[in-house]
């Protein structure tokens, strides 16, 4: 789309459809658009650090409700030795750093260190709570402290059950945030857990240590609830830093099952990257009706339904030409505003970051309400799905206002 064809804005509902329903998008235009977007607003990285096979697979499977299995094939190699995991994969919300396990014969961590420490939002260390043998991340720690001594640190101890007498269960409500520990957790589950936190007594800087205790294991291992601790370790993560990831990963209390979860970790990385984009220059028109077909597109596959011709006129029937024309003003608004000096490189950039992100976000929203309809052979209603719109539209920029915040401080 070219400047001149914002004099006929009022089409551009119509232009859209014909992307959607006659898909021809300049594919190295699009993935350049997408880095750039990607740089705008940079995906949040935590880096976990610890030794093999003291949990760190655990915690991401719980933090994102993904399977272990599309977690193990999902990493990337990123150095030598770590390896980074986005997370959804075509659009990601966060990415993890996975540093490989420390203490392991003839690995010297220290060039995947320097690496991590030019990548990393928030460090997470993980400690098998049976494990005393935990120098090797100690060291590490202490080396990144010195040099980054304002670096908020949260310490992970997993694996509780290990220390459990025989027949033992978990403690509710979970006590282990409490100081000092409470006479209902088991005596040598106790002393371990003073043990490694003793031993972080000495770890310079003066930002703040956090520690959590979780036990995360799988339903068969019989042990109620299987994410014992995962509560206590989003709070964790939330007072640390700004991301704000749980509402990004997990939705509100109306976010029920794993199909909604799954839907909304979705829209929510299409909603960010379109917000990148939304602060580019006009080209921007294209990359964001492009990244709003591939999330549509997705999310049918999510829910088992046709995207066919059929489908997606019926879908943009329902949405009405009254829903997009009110963006479209908004979208060509923010188009002009950017072309004003300064005010369109500040205050107007900003403004089409959430613009974009935020439509984004409640098209996707709108989508899954239409999937879901379909899926269950019931009556779409018109007026439901804008009042969905509507809603979300608003909701989308609270979403993502945390992220928008982070990117221009």
């Amino acid at each position: 789309m070219k400047w001149d064809d914002l004099n006929n804005w009022k089409d551009y509902w119509a232009q859209l459809r014909s992307v959607l329903l006659d898909p021809k998008v300049d594919e190295a235009l699009l993935e350049r658009s997408l880095r750039e977007a990607r740089e705008k607003i940079p995906v949040p990285v935590l880096w976990l650090i610890g030794k093999t096979q003291a949990g760190k697979t655990s915690i991401i499977r719980a933090m994102t409700g993904s399977e272990t299995a599309e977690i193990g094939n999902g990493f990337q190699p990123c150095t030598r030795q770590s390896r980074f995991y986005d997370f959804p994969a075509d659009m990601p919300v966060v990415r993890f750093l996975d540093t490989r396990g420390l203490g392991e014969v003839a690995y010297d961590p220290a060039e995947d260190i320097r690496y991590c420490e030019s990548k990393a939002h928030l460090m997470i260390a993980v400690m098998k709570v049976a494990d005393i043998r935990q120098q090797a991340v100690f060291d590490v720690l202490h080396t990144v402290r010195e040099r980054h001594p304002e670096w908020p640190l949260l310490i992970v101890q997993t694996g509780l059950h290990e220390c459990y007498p025989i027949g033992g269960r978990h403690i509710n409500p979970c006590p282990y945030d409490r100081e000092p520990l409470p006479d209902t957790v088991p005596a040598d589950l106790k002393r371990a857990l003073h043990a490694q936190r003793n031993a972080a007594a000495d770890l310079p800087g003066h930002a703040p240590v956090r520690w959590v205790a979780v036990d995360l294991t799988l339903p068969e291992d019989g042990f109620d609830p299987p994410d014992y601790g995962l509560e206590a370790l989003w709070q964790a993560i939330e007072s640390l830093s700004s991301l704000g990831l749980e509402n990004l990963l997990s939705g509100d209390e109306e976010v029920h099952d794993l199909f909604e979860r799954t839907a909304h970790q979705h829209i929510v990385g299409y909603a960010t990257t379109a917000a990148g984009l939304g602060a580019l220059p006009v080209v921007d028109l294209v990359a964001v009706t492009a990244v709003q077909a591939k999330l549509l597109h997705s999310l049918a596959a999510l829910y088992g339904q046709s995207w066919d011709k059929r489908t997606v006129s019926e879908f943009m029937g329902l949405m009405g030409a009254g829903v997009a024309t009110g963006y479209l003003t908004r979208l060509v608004g923010r188009a002009v505003s950017k072309l004003i000096p300064f005010w369109g490189q500040t205050v107007g950039a900003v403004w089409g970051a959430s613009a974009s992100g935020a439509a984004t976000y409640a098209l996707g929203k709108a989508a899954v309400y239409f999937f879901v309809r379909h899926r269950n052979n019931l009556h779409v209603d018109s007026a439901t799905i804008r009042r969905i719109y509507a809603e979300e539209l608003e909701r989308g920029a609270a979403v993502l206002k945390d992220r928008l915040r982070g990117r221009s401080e």
